[in-house]
């Protein structure tokens, strides 16, 4: 099995139907499902708003550490079934704080289970805090600021939610800040916005990595760009393909991608809502687009490379192919 590194990957979008029931009976939170076909049967999204609804109702059930623990440890069982070797996760602390969750609970009952990743799964993590764009700069600024206060490691930063309307530049202090503080940085863009929204987060934001990215392909000059400067994109075939980004996974650009030399990795997004992990994402490209063994290691090879590992692991892991 050939390992990857999963790069794009919210903790809450892992949240199975099943968990969502078990923990809210936990919680003692009433939810107006009667089992967890009758929830997934609601998985059906006419735009990006209407999945961000569900996703944020069903993450009410989310309360204790514990919770937060076996969320994060369901996930990365299910990567390692996959090949997943690396996981680099985001949390977007802002949506649980604002209902009430302190920022030690949610981070420390994440950080329990990526402390052990490794040993119990044989994954090496990392957490990355995103910021939601739809909400204000100095709002971010708080949730980093209560991240830091819990003493709890974190690989890096992003910025997520809905890229239409909310452009980039109000949080480039702070991308500044976290950079000066020796953090990684990555943002949502081209997948519900345009080329123009991936040279927004370039220009304000210098990320490392654009997530989804998809839509940088109707520009001639930005694909060149990225290509050049081996910025890479983590791009999530079967989140793409439920949100309409593309009309079906037969229209969706990654051939295109992969010739134009763009570093492009494989990965799940919000699984637990899309159709599937790491594992369904890369079946399910390979058997509409015919990949062959080649290409699969380039996506692999993209995948480690993209990563924030540090270079001598990346090159142990290169050399498994």
């Amino acid at each position: 099995m050939l390992p990857f590194a999963e790069l794009h990957l919210h903790l809450e979008g892992t949240l199975e139907p099943e968990l969502v029931l078990t923990l809210a009976e936990r919680n003692r939170i009433a939810l107006p499902y009667r089992d967890a076909d009758d929830l997934r049967s609601h998985y059906t999204y006419g735009c990006l708003q209407d999945f961000l609804d569900l996703y944020y109702a069903n993450m009410q059930v989310l309360r204790t550490e514990s919770d937060f623990a076996e969320l994060t440890d369901a996930y990365l069982a299910r990567a390692a079934a996959a090949g997943v070797v690396r996981a680099e996760v985001f949390c977007d602390l802002q949506a649980h704080t604002a209902r009430g969750v302190p920022a030690p609970v949610v981070l420390a009952g994440i950080a329990d289970a990526l402390a052990t990743s490794g040993v119990d799964h044989g994954v090496s993590s990392g957490l990355i805090l995103t910021f939601l764009r739809h909400l204000p700069a100095a709002d971010a600024e708080l949730a980093y600021d209560q991240a830091l206060a819990t003493g709890v490691e974190l690989l890096g930063v992003g910025l997520c939610s809905s890229e239409v309307g909310f452009p980039a530049a109000p949080f480039a202090d702070l991308f500044a800040r976290a950079r000066a503080d020796g953090l990684h940085t990555v943002a949502h863009a081209g997948e519900e916005g345009g080329p123009d929204s991936v040279w927004d987060v370039l220009e304000h934001l210098a990320v490392e990595r654009i997530d989804h990215g998809i839509n940088a392909m109707d520009d001639p000059d930005l694909v060149r760009h990225l290509a050049e400067r081996g910025i890479p994109l983590t791009v999530c075939p079967l989140s793409n393909v439920s949100l309409h980004a593309v009309a079906s996974l037969a229209d969706h650009p990654l051939p295109a991608m992969l010739e134009a030399g763009l570093k492009v990795s494989i990965n799940s997004d919000d699984p637990a809502y899309f159709g599937g992990y790491l594992g369904e994402n890369l079946a399910a490209v390979q058997a509409e687009f015919g990949l062959d063994a080649a290409q699969l290691a380039t996506l692999s090879a993209n995948s480690i490379e993209a990563s924030f590992l540090p270079q001598a692991d990346k090159l142990r892991l290169l050399s498994l192919h």
